[in-house]
């Protein structure tokens, strides 16, 4: 069994993606790995080149700015499929993880084991991961309706299979949903996990893909990022990927929450009750479990 690993990054350095630790948190699984390195105002590059010069093989990318790119972070799925693509034809799987996505070590032998599993089954697609989405520090968790669960990670080598929307996940053929498998483990997201100044120019940043006029100037005088408005979270018991522990040494602010004031909008509300007493499933799900 052969497996590719994938990603796209810019400006890593910059807006503190922690690409590294994404890259290296599943190289264990990966024969190779390809990396699109777009046009960066930064050491993106050098940094990309610094963690395994064996397996990883960078392709240079120029990001289209387009307006028609500029519609909904079209682009990142553009740059994603550009990596895809330069996938070896001889790879079984190919694993995409991005530069704010990290997978725990205790993972490897079960990703390994499904992804060995269901290699010569064509109905499988793709394997699916839930997930944790960390907001304001290391110690907390998104918990509300608005964060995905589940993503697709592992892909079938299968060039019929494309980017979708944003690069959130993918779809084949004609707009099919991938058939998948769920597995048991997890990727970790730290997109919202960064120094709040270092937060604000990631969210300016990021506005500026999805045409966004009105978040734009919304906070366009805004120096620092308030992790304060958030609806509900909950507190991080677990541990973290051992190849995250010299990033989180670094982090150099504080944020606390006071959990009374969780709360869920009435809409969120009443997709989870749906969901739990009559099964109707509301929320938006981008794969077929099979």
């Amino acid at each position: 069994m052969k497996v590719t690993g994938f990603t796209f990054i810019r400006n890593a350095v910059k807006f503190d993606y922690p690409v590294s630790e994404a890259i290296r948190s599943i190289l264990p699984l990966c024969n190779d790995f390809v990396v699109a390195v777009g046009n960066s105002d930064d050491n993106t590059k050098e940094l990309i080149q610094s963690i395994d010069n064996q397996k990883i093989k960078i392709l240079n990318t120029m990001w289209n700015d387009s307006p028609e790119l500029k519609k909904g972070g079209r682009v990142f799925a553009v740059e994603t499929d550009k990596a895809f693509h330069t996938v070896p034809d001889d790879s079984d799987w190919a694993f995409y993880i991005q530069g704010d996505e990290v997978m725990h070590e205790k993972y490897l032998d079960t990703v390994y084991s499904a992804m060995e599993k269901w290699k010569d089954d064509r109905r499988v697609d793709g394997l699916l991961f839930d997930y944790l989405h960390f907001y304001g520090s290391y110690d907390y968790l998104g918990i509300s309706p608005k964060w995905y669960r589940k993503e697709i990670r592992v892909i079938r080598n299968d060039k019929s299979i494309y980017s979708y929307k944003d690069a959130q996940g993918f779809r084949k053929g004609n707009n099919k949903k991938l058939n998948v498998k769920q597995i048991d483990a997890y990727i970790y997201h730290y997109g919202w996990v960064k120094e709040p100044e270092i937060m604000m120019n990631k969210v300016k940043n990021a506005s500026s893909f999805y045409e966004d006029k009105d978040l734009i100037r919304k906070i366009s005088n805004r120096d620092a990022f308030d992790y304060s408005s958030i609806d509900s979270l909950s507190l991080f018991s677990g541990t973290h990927p051992n190849v995250m522990a010299d990033h989180i040494k670094r982090k150099n602010w504080t944020f606390d929450h006071d959990m009374s004031f969780n709360r869920l909008s009435a809409r969120y509300k009443a997709k989870i009750l749906l969901k739990k007493y009559l099964g109707v499933n509301t929320f938006y799900e981008n794969y077929r479990i099979v």
